[in-house]
């Protein structure tokens, strides 16, 4: 009886995300009336809605950044003169599509949390605990929010030394989670809760996670999703709370790249609908391949992306 009725007071699956998603239109519709703007330029670059449904839909589907994706056209974009961005701008753009991608990403998986199946499909899939998804939110972004935003506005580095350093490290962790997924936990049945070492884990990873992020406008949520997917937790709690870390990082990081008149509206304005669309969809992408292929696709993905990556800054 408590069970039943406890499902009786849970929202409505895809209620949370219909009602975030009704608030994010109307704050992008804002934009259009308070953000500074080229309509020429906004001609130019009509294309960017379909690539921010493909860097969403990556993102979201794996809980890694799909900012990667916007990488080779804003170095296109700028080989042939369109528009020229330093490293500074590409982050403040990025973070204000994923502004959208991401929190609309983090609303639906939610949703998949509050209605997940009574018997998970297959015999070694497990259903993840309320109580472990807000904990592993809240334990990391306690940390590493506070790095992100000193970073922001304290601390220069060299980006090139950290990008290769941060980059090399996802390629071994990229690499790692495929082999694994195709040996120790291959018949593995997943994890049902937080071990006490892999909360330790979360949160030394993220103070340097929250700083990185500051840098590239990815890093805590990947660095999220690949440790619970190599640890062989299930996908929703490794996708889910990626997407909310990076979500409510992207929010908070966008203050101050507005404030220092970074942000490149055009880009944002022209991406974001994509990336909601692409957000939207994510979910039943990912659920469609199942964790294995999913967790091997990331991989591959993220290893390809890292050396493409490390080899355009080497130029």
């Amino acid at each position: 009886m408590a069970a039943a009725q406890s499902r009786l007071n849970l929202p409505h699956p895809s209620r949370l995300a219909i009602t975030g998603g009704a608030l994010l239109a109307l704050a992008y519709a804002a934009l259009w009336f308070t953000v500074p703007y080229d309509f020429v330029l906004l001609g130019r670059l009509w294309f960017l809605s379909a690539v921010g449904v493909i860097g969403a839909v990556i993102a979201n589907a794996s809980g890694t950044g799909g900012g990667v994706v916007f990488v080779p056209v804003f170095n296109a974009l700028h080989e042939l003169g369109v528009m020229r961005l330093d490293p500074l701008r590409v982050t403040a753009v990025s973070m204000g599509i994923q502004v959208f991608g991401m929190s609309l990403g983090a609303l639906r998986w939610t949703d998949r949390l509050f209605h997940q199946p009574a018997h998970p499909p297959g015999d070694l899939h497990a259903p993840v605990s309320t109580r472990d998804y807000w904990l592993v939110c809240g334990l990391v972004l306690v940390l590493s929010l506070p790095a992100m935003l000193f970073t922001q506005r304290h601390i220069e580095f060299d980006p090139r030394l950290i990008l290769f350093g941060y980059k090399s490290f996802s390629i071994a962790l990229g690499l790692a989670l495929i082999v694994a997924t195709w040996t120790v936990n291959r018949n593995l049945p997943e994890r049902t809760a937080l071990a006490p070492i892999d909360l330790a884990v979360l949160a030394l990873i993220a103070i340097p996670g929250g700083a990185i992020t500051a840098l590239f406008s990815v890093g805590i949520g990947e660095l999220v999703a690949f440790y619970l997917f190599l640890r062989h937790y299930p996908m929703l709690l490794a996708v889910g709370t990626a997407c909310i870390v990076s979500s409510i990082s992207m929010i908070a990081g966008i203050i101050w790249h507005i404030e220092a008149g970074t942000v490149q509206w055009e880009v944002v304005l022209l991406a974001a609908p994509g990336a909601m669309l692409g957000a939207f969809l994510a979910r039943p992408v990912a659920l469609w391949m199942g964790p294995r292929k999913l967790k091997t696709v990331g991989g591959i993905w993220i290893v390809l992306s890292a050396l493409y990556l490390i080899g355009l800054n080497l130029d």
